[in-house]
């Protein structure tokens, strides 16, 4: 008898330093008119090379689960701004992707036929304002506020990463309230989630993840897990920018 595929994500980092200017010119024939033109409105010589990147990471990537050039992947958006394959392009299962970026690294996660959502942070930065106090649930208020005063900059990032990860594969974004679900943490278990009475979702049908894939940067990833007996397997690949140039 056949049996399916386990289910599975694909995680893709790219590192941004030190990218050399050949490298960004040469991934940008991979990106279309529009791209180029939304890439070009930074101010920042490093927001337009990580934008090209990003971008470059998303269509080269692609073309390893569909018949189809980098540079010929089309795109559409939800009323959210959510970015998806255009359907027929997105095969059977659905393919599914979720993009992150933030200083010094690109993150990507592929899959087939679930929601998924990425975030990558950089973890020493400073904020300059209570962000967990003004957005996040009492509970991880409370949690977080428990720690010593040394480890709570770091511990935000846990929180912040699952909280982006979740609503950003839940395609809405900020629309959902982020104090209307809250994370627990128990290391080594994996991050589980928790909503307020009478939120349109189900704990048990979220799996997620972490990973460092630098000392200094957090990477969290939602999953949907429709088979509640069977995990979904992750797999993390690092690469340098040079591997994406066709």
């Amino acid at each position: 008898m056949a049996h399916a595929a386990p289910p599975s994500v694909d995680v893709f980092t790219v590192r941004t330093d030190g990218v050399g200017g050949d490298v960004v010119a040469a991934l940008s024939t991979q990106l279309t008119d529009e791209e180029l033109a939304r890439g070009a409105r930074f101010v920042r010589a490093v927001d337009r090379d990580t934008f090209v990147i990003a971008r470059a990471l998303v269509r080269a990537t692609l073309s390893a689960y569909g018949p189809t050039a980098p540079r010929d992947w089309r795109f559409e958006t939800n009323t959210h701004g959510c970015p998806f394959v255009v359907a027929p392009q997105a095969g059977t299962p659905r393919l599914a992707f979720n993009l992150s970026h933030t200083t010094g690294l690109v993150a990507l996660a592929v899959t087939r036929g679930r929601l998924v959502g990425v975030d990558v942070e950089r973890v020493d930065r400073v904020l300059r304002e209570d962000v967990a106090g003004r957005h996040f649930a009492p509970a991880e208020v409370r949690d977080l506020r428990a720690l010593p005063a040394a480890a709570q900059p770091r511990a935000f990032f846990e929180y912040w990463t699952l909280k982006e990860a979740y609503i950003k594969a839940r395609g809405m974004g900020l629309a959902i309230p982020l104090a209307d679900f809250a994370f627990t943490l128990a290391p080594p278990a994996a991050p589980t989630i928790h909503f307020v009475d009478g939120f349109d979702d189900r704990p048990e049908r979220w799996q997620f993840w972490q990973a460092w894939p630098t000392t200094a940067h957090r990477l969290s990833l939602a999953v949907t897990r429709e088979d509640l007996d069977r995990e979904v397997a992750v797999t993390l690949t690092e690469s340098a920018a040079e591997a994406l140039v066709a």
